[in-house]
């Protein structure tokens, strides 16, 4: 079931993030040169300046470095409460994904907390979204 949230207005860029979903890959632009991950997407690598980057599918295991809950529903048919989080990838701790973290209670999401992706459709993109890994996984 999707959720009822604004989304974004993709380019030659970011569409590979937003629609890797539909293959169950979380696709991170990464640069030919030097392996560095770039995000947000923008076709230039920050530490060797090159060019030559493409999307690169990652392994969708993440830490979350903060959130918050939010009791606001924003929008009509918006459930609350939600959490909204900062994940940093286990590839590359600097690659940080604004998302949601799904499938637990809120109250039980805490900084530290192992996430894996998961994709949800909404219209012709997948948004990535986390959940808690479950132990021993």
């Amino acid at each position: 079931m999707s959720v009822p949230r604004p989304l974004p207005v993709t380019d030659r860029d970011s569409a590979a993030y937003w629609t890797g979903g539909a293959n169950g890959q979380l696709l991170i632009e990464r640069c030919n040169g030097c392996a560095y991950l770039i995000h947000p997407p923008t076709g230039f690598c920050p530490v060797c300046e090159s060019r030559d980057t493409a999307p690169h599918a990652v392994s969708g295991r993440a830490s979350i470095i903060s959130c918050t809950v939010n009791h606001k529903q924003w929008m009509p048919d918006l459930p609350v409460p939600y959490v909204l989080a900062l994940v940093a990838l286990d590839e590359q701790a600097d690659v940080l994904l604004a998302t949601n973290i799904v499938d637990c209670a809120p109250e039980t999401v805490f900084i530290g907390m192992k996430v894996q992706v998961r994709f949800e459709q909404n219209e012709d993109l997948w948004v990535p979204l986390f959940a808690p890994v479950e132990s021993g996984k």
